[in-house]
């Protein structure tokens, strides 16, 4: 798979192996998760379930330039984005997981003849039993469009990023390294405040102009696990993407309790903040694990 295909500059970052056309709305994705990821770790001998997210991510991606000709270099601006995936499924086991990802488009924008955006639904299947599912919500811009559609808060330049602040500690948010960690302690309860590592070779692939949406997801994971106190697994997870969150301005991570599940799962929301506007908000679904 073209790397270029799904916005990734590290070909060890493609997690699809190919695609097919059912039909104009209607197609299957391939996809094969490393036994071992170099920051999307095993959790409690399971496959990070963020893998599964950043699978619908690519998914959208490479629909929208294969089958929806738009061309390499327009920008995406991911509006939503959940996955929802079952634990007995995600056992890593003695080869990588090769998925099956069946995927519904929807509410297909275009402007004129160039798709603007759209919806999507996938379901996720592993050895033929569905493992998760998920849907995504995009829009896109041709260069100058974004330009412009930028300029507004950021002028001409990449703005030059927050010095990089202190980690909170790695074992709090299910960690082994602190350069993993995307949350800074601040003095409020149940707050944080995101730490952004533009190095961090994963979070950060290639050079953007804001925080990347699965940074903020991982953000909302990091920011469960603090608050609930244990060592979890985020099974369920939504992100509602309200505006871009800019690399030069703090963003505070908020944490409070949902209702559980009927079966008992905790349940969180977690927003972020910038400038006293929502940024993103999430709602994460976990169970505990004994790792």
């Amino acid at each position: 798979m073209p790397k270029e295909f799904v916005h990734r500059a590290s070909v060890a970052e493609v997690l699809l192996t190919d695609w097919d056309r059912v039909d104009d709305e209607h197609f299957t994705v391939t996809a094969q998760l490393p036994r071992q990821h170099g920051f999307f770790a095993t959790v409690g001998g399971c496959h990070d379930p963020l893998l599964f997210a950043e699978t619908i991510r690519q998914a959208g991606i490479l629909l929208a330039h294969t089958e929806f000709a738009v061309p390499l270099g327009h920008h995406f601006l991911m509006q939503d984005l959940s996955v929802d995936t079952l634990s007995e499924h995600l056992s890593v086991g003695t080869a990588p997981a090769s998925l099956e990802i069946d995927i519904v488009c929807s509410d297909i924008r275009r402007r004129g003849a160039k798709l603007s955006g759209l919806h999507y639904e996938a379901v996720i299947r592993r050895d033929g039993k569905v493992a998760g599912t998920g849907s995504a919500t995009f829009t896109c811009a041709p260069p100058a469009v974004y330009r412009r559609l930028r300029s507004a808060s950021i002028g001409d330049r990449v703005p030059a990023p927050l010095a990089l602040t202190s980690p909170i500690a790695p074992q709090d948010v299910g960690r082994l390294s602190p350069t993993d960690v995307v949350l800074s302690p601040v003095p409020a309860r149940d707050c944080w405040q995101l730490r952004v590592d533009t190095r961090h070779p994963v979070l950060f692939d290639h050079p953007v102009d804001h925080v990347p949406g699965m940074l903020l997801l991982e953000a909302a994971r990091q920011a469960s696990a603090a608050f609930l106190g244990y060592t979890c697994i985020p099974v369920g997870l939504t992100g509602e993407f309200s505006r871009y969150a800019e690399l030069d301005a703090p963003c505070l991570i908020s944490v409070c309790a949902l209702p559980e599940e009927p079966d008992g799962r905790d349940r969180v929301l977690v927003t972020g903040r910038q400038d006293d506007r929502l940024v993103f908000s999430s709602a994460v679904t976990v169970e505990p694990t004994m790792v």
